[in-house]
């Protein structure tokens, strides 16, 4: 679990307990980028990749105890490194959590997951237009590279 003291923004594991609040922040994520949010489909979705074990799902909470934000994490294989990395894949901070540091928080905590899994570092792509997200992934030590893909240096 890593705290945010300053924003008190709190990201842990979810368990399968979480996955219907977790499918909510996934509605979310999906009509920010302009896709339909059928939250039975989102819910099945985490459900079937969590129950694989294929993927983390990190969750942030506010000081309140309410949704932040999550991400969606899963370990891969670098044919570049030769080694270990993780995928960071679709990160989401909840409008009411915005400029809380839910962002950061939930970008720390993957690397630091990511980091005690033996990776060897954190790949990503987000969005070419996406400037917010790309201005967190830098300040957190993201490389950028071609294709909007962005990578961190375990």
């Amino acid at each position: 679990m890593t705290t945010n003291a300053a924003a008190r923004i709190t990201v842990r594991r979810a368990t399968v307990e979480d996955l219907p609040e977790a499918a909510v922040l996934f509605g979310g994520y999906l009509e920010f980028y302009g896709k339909p949010a059928d939250p039975e489909k989102a819910l099945a979705f985490l459900r079937e990749r969590h129950e694989r074990g294929e993927s983390v799902l990190l969750l942030a909470r506010d000081e309140n105890g309410a949704p932040a934000g999550f991400t969606h994490i899963y370990p891969t294989f670098s044919s570049l490194s030769m080694a270990p990395v993780w995928t960071l894949n679709d990160l989401y901070v909840a409008p009411s959590a915005r400029r809380t540091g839910a962002g950061r928080a939930l970008v720390r905590a993957c690397a630091a997951a990511a980091k005690e899994a033996g990776a060897v570092g954190v790949q990503l792509q987000t969005a070419p237009d996406n400037h917010t997200a790309q201005a967190l992934y830098i300040a957190e030590g993201f490389v950028p590279d071609e294709f909007a893909a962005y990578w961190l240096t375990l």
